[in-house]
């Protein structure tokens, strides 16, 4: 089992937002989260993380970027603890050629090559996004962590972004907001409202009926 979550109480400080959740995950699953903004998506994955630091590459929607930094060195984060200080002093004053080559590999699909030596502060919300991509890709865990991905980009760009990561990752578990893409790119659904997994189904399996039950929970009255 590379996940597993047996009626664990998930929340931050002192308040639950998740009850009673039940979660596996085994080798070569893609899981989708889905559900309301506020259904308890971000907390899960930052729970997820915390549990399996060691094991997992994590995309968070704030980011986490350093503005001051290039996206190189934005990407380069996600294996500081594979070196030492030493190491990652020198690529932060000169980045190395081999470091150089691997990640301008990496982000060139997601169409960021030209903005390798850009400072992250100066890119774009969706540049942005794609530099937290691509040091998600750089990492190369067992499990990824992917809070809503591809909140920033466009369709095209979603599809794009999407296939990198399911390229690198065949084990993962990604918050979507998009039904249509946690349909193309999972193999189960999971379903959170009211503070509870409402489903967790084979993706196949999951209906329109499902979905609009889901999102009419704790829908805003009006």
């Amino acid at each position: 089992m590379m996940f597993r979550l047996h009626n664990a109480s998930v929340g931050y400080d002192g308040r639950a937002v998740l009850r009673d959740v039940q979660i596996d995950i085994r080798p070569g699953e893609r899981v989708g989260l889905i559900g309301r903004s506020g259904a308890g998506k971000s907390t899960l994955i930052n729970f997820a993380y915390n549990t399996y630091a060691d094991d997992s590459a994590l995309i968070p929607q704030a980011l986490g970027l350093v503005d001051a930094l290039s996206a190189f060195h934005n990407v380069y984060m996600g294996r500081l603890d594979r070196h030492c200080a030493f190491y990652n002093l020198l690529n932060l004053v000169r980045p190395g050629r081999r470091a150089l080559d691997e990640i301008r590999a990496l982000i060139e699909p997601l169409g960021l090559a030209e903005q390798l030596h850009r400072r992250a502060g100066e890119l774009s919300g969706g540049q942005r996004q794609r530099v937290a991509v691509g040091r998600g890709l750089y990492r190369g865990a067992r499990l990824l962590l992917a809070d809503e991905p591809v909140s920033a980009v466009d369709a095209t760009q979603a599809r794009a972004v999407l296939d990198q990561l399911c390229g690198r990752y065949d084990t993962a578990l990604i918050a979507l907001h998009d039904i249509e893409l946690a349909r193309d790119y999972t193999q189960r659904l999971i379903g959170l409202a009211g503070g509870r997994i409402v489903f967790d189904s084979r993706t196949a399996a999951i209906t329109d009926t499902d979905l609009t039950e889901l999102y009419r929970r704790d829908a805003p009255a009006g």
